[in-house]
């Protein structure tokens, strides 16, 4: 029996963004040049000029299709800019390309198994890019007559296209008025009609209309009349990942399945089908598989079981670029006794590409600072600048960071337009930072509730073999 795999491509799907200022906000690519040279201040990012560098040979060999079933390993101590360099790769490598981004706990608090999770993570970033020819209607509306019933149950009309070089006339039944009353259409409009789907779409408005104010609002676009055939042949390519096929396919109501959130485990013997269907349309070059990138965060909260599927995934066929990101030392594989570095198994280890990420210094703190407060919108006076430049030295950076928007409240409160030292120690005062806050628990102790010094057993831990 023959199958028949969906993907859904006629759908289009227009989200518009929320904008907002994150934690991340601020990075727009990885700042490097056409040589792949890391620029001082670029993009959003500073320093880490190594890591950058050796992100970017990896995005040319992701964009080259070179690197599928590879992984490799951001390690660096916290706010070193890991996750921050995962987020330019994905901006550099633009939409087309998926990216997809998970945090390691996550894996645990899903409705569904662990290696259900993480196959579905790296589904996500498998794209599918598929060309299908269509016949498509295009030109001008010269004319469009609507006539109703009586009654006014059922519908019929003419609709005159023209291009440069032929008119026709088309009648209308009920479904193509809709489409059109849908879309506004009217005389003067450029349209393009997919014969396939009915899809119409407006294109914009003629160049011959452009003196008829009545009919042209601030946002009008206007276009050439096009030449030529109106009926025509055009390639369509659409871009979706394996797991939107998978989702598709896998339930009743079809691509609104994306939307309802959970998917559910979705079964092997499907995912083989769609996995056939799509090596045939590769042979018959309807099809072309992009292998894009899964960038899994804090990796050492992964088990001991996750890895090993990890292990067995990256071998697969079908497997995307996998980027990691540990801040961990020496410590144990969760679901063992054993310690390794970053917390990964020494088989696994062995397979990846480790990028380490450096403490920044103090100039390029300053100039993270200053990104931070323009997207923030934050006016700093120099001596507050250079107050929160030496915090963050002797703090965190994450932490002076968090002061900027807390004293603009202050600044605010006082009728200031800039941010001066004055906020910022009130700021300090009001919030502890790491450090002060282990010395006041210190101070309290026997005061808090259900004190308990928690020493592990020297004996309980087994350092693995590294031979």
């Amino acid at each position: 029996m023959a199958t028949t795999i969906t993907t859904g491509t006629a759908e289009v799907r227009d989200i518009t963004k929320m904008e907002r200022i994150g934690a991340h906000s601020h990075i727009r690519g990885l700042g490097l040049d056409d040589r792949l040279e890391p620029r001082g201040n670029s993009q959003g990012m500073v320093g880490q000029a190594k890591a950058r560098k050796a992100a970017g040979m990896i995005l040319k060999l992701v964009q080259e299709g070179r690197i599928a079933g590879r992984a490799m390993l951001f390690a660096g101590p916290p706010s070193t800019g890991k996750t921050a360099i995962a987020l330019g790769m994905a901006q550099t490598l633009g939409s087309d390309v998926p990216f997809t981004v998970i945090t390691a706990s996550e894996v645990f608090s899903l409705s569904m198994s662990k290696t259900e999770a993480l196959t579905q993570a790296f589904r996500r970033s498998i794209g599918v890019r598929i060309r299908e020819e269509t016949e498509i209607i295009e030109g001008e509306v010269v004319e469009m007559q609507i006539d109703r019933s009586l009654t006014g149950a059922t519908k019929t009309g003419k609709l005159t296209i023209k291009t440069t070089d032929m008119e026709t006339i088309y009648d209308l039944g009920t479904k193509m008025i809709d489409a059109l009353a849908k879309e506004k259409v009217t005389a003067g409009d450029v349209i393009s009609i997919d014969k396939t789907s009915g899809k119409v779409s407006k294109l914009g408005r003629s160049f011959a209309r452009s003196r008829d104010y009545d009919a042209m609002g601030a946002d009008t676009k206007f276009v050439q009349c096009p030449e030529g055939e109106i009926q025509k042949r055009k390639e369509v390519v659409h871009t979706v990942s394996l797991h939107e096929i998978d989702v598709i396919n896998s339930r009743t109501q079809g691509f609104l399945a994306l939307f309802a959130g959970d998917t559910g485990e979705i079964k092997p013997e499907l995912r083989n089908q769609i996995n056939s269907k799509v090596a045939e349309w590769r042979e018959e070059g309807k099809a072309e598989i992009i292998p894009g990138v899964l960038f899994i965060d804090e990796v050492h909260m992964l088990d001991i079981e996750c890895f090993s599927f990890l292990n067995r995934a990256l071998e697969n066929e079908l497997a995307p670029l996998v980027i990691m990101a540990s801040n961990r030392g020496m410590a144990r594989i969760r679901g063992t006794k054993f310690r390794s570095p970053h917390g990964l198994p020494v088989d696994l280890l062995d397979r990846v590409l480790i990028v380490s990420t450096q403490p920044y210094q103090a100039e390029e703190i300053e100039q993270i600072i200053k990104i931070r407060c323009e997207e923030e919108d934050v006016t700093l006076s120099e001596a507050a600048l250079n107050v929160l430049s030496t915090m963050a030295t002797q703090t965190t950076l994450r932490y002076a960071l968090n002061l900027i928007s807390t004293a603009q409240t202050l600044a605010r409160k006082r009728k200031s337009a800039q941010v001066d030292v004055e906020d910022l120690r009130r700021t300090y005062s009001y919030f502890m930072d790491e450090k002060r806050s282990v010395e006041w628990i210190k101070q309290q102790q026997g005061f808090l509730v259900f004190e308990e010094d928690l020493q592990a057993e020297p004996d309980a831990d087994v350092v693995m073999d590294q031979s």
